[in-house]
């Protein structure tokens, strides 16, 4: 068995252009399939790295965990996926790290939720603090709707739901940027345009090259090392007076859309970076 591991539930483009990088580089490396990944903490394992790539975020931390405490050096490490997979999370530690986000609050009674909006002031965006691809995420535009999605969640209960995690809708230019850290290096940025206000490939948005202005390479470094991340991807808006804002942090990101339109090998920086923590462990 190899020293690397890839540890995903499912084999999507991604994956397979990550295999196919490290093929080229001609690393020996394990397909881990994770549900059928068996753990005592008793046992010894070969691998003394592992890529974590799974699309199940519960499932990835605990993982991560789990390969953690067998001395396994995972990227990125369960903490990481911790402050990553929780928005409230992340924006807490950028604001720790003063860096700029768009103005949010939270709250934890629908009726504390519907005063901070008010406050605020519409119109605003309330998201779940786990989630991704834009699932969930609600633009209130009036005290009507505020009053109905709020009810709606304290209806449907759970813990999910008894956090209000509420942010201002940022007049972007109909785009995001998407940028891509690894090893604490920018090494490239895509633009996701859609005239939805859900700039999300995932939901349509169209994919095109983003030059890497000194800004953007500054903003997104300082945001992954905010949360010590090795590999992820930073996603920024535009606001017309403030500049750049940090949205959120990926910590298993997807590029598949991004290789072709930045012209930069994500997978392959990703299995160098993944070699050299092989070399740092021997």
């Amino acid at each position: 068995m190899a020293e690397l591991a890839i540890i995903y539930d499912r084999i999507r483009p991604d994956e397979k252009m990550l295999f196919e990088a490290l093929d080229e580089l001609g690393v020996p490396y394990d397909k881990v399939y994770a549900p059928q990944l068996r753990v005592t903490f008793d046992q010894a394992v070969p691998w003394r790295v592992a890529l974590e790539r799974c699309v199940s975020q519960s499932r990835g931390h605990a993982v991560t965990r789990a390969l953690e405490g067998l001395g396994v050096r995972v990227i990125n490490p369960s903490h990481v996926i911790e402050l990553c997979g929780d928005k409230l999370a992340t924006n807490a530690r950028l604001a720790r790290a003063g860096l700029p986000t768009p103005r949010t609050g939270v709250a934890f009674d629908g009726e504390a939720a519907l005063q901070l909006i008010e406050e605020m002031g519409y119109p605003v965006v309330l998201k779940p603090t786990v989630g991704s691809w834009g699932r969930m995420v609600s633009k209130i535009n009036d005290r009507d709707a505020a009053e109905a999605i709020i009810e709606h969640k304290e209806v449907l209960g759970g813990p999910q739901h008894s956090v209000f995690y509420v942010q201002e809708l940022v007049k972007k230019p109909e785009r995001d940027i998407r940028a891509f850290v690894v090893d604490g290096v920018c090494i490239g940025a895509i633009y996701r345009t859609s005239e939805h206000w859900i700039t999300n490939t995932a939901r349509g948005a169209k994919a095109s090259r983003c030059e890497v202005t000194p800004e953007i390479a500054d903003l997104a470094v300082r945001a992954a090392q905010a949360v010590e991340g090795q590999i992820v991807a930073i996603d920024l808006v535009e606001d017309p007076e403030r500049g750049l804002l940090v949205i959120e942090i990926n910590h298993t990101m997807e590029f598949k859309n991004s290789v072709a339109t930045t012209g930069v090998n994500i997978p392959r920086l990703m299995g160098e970076f993944a070699i050299r923590q092989l070399e740092v462990r021997a």
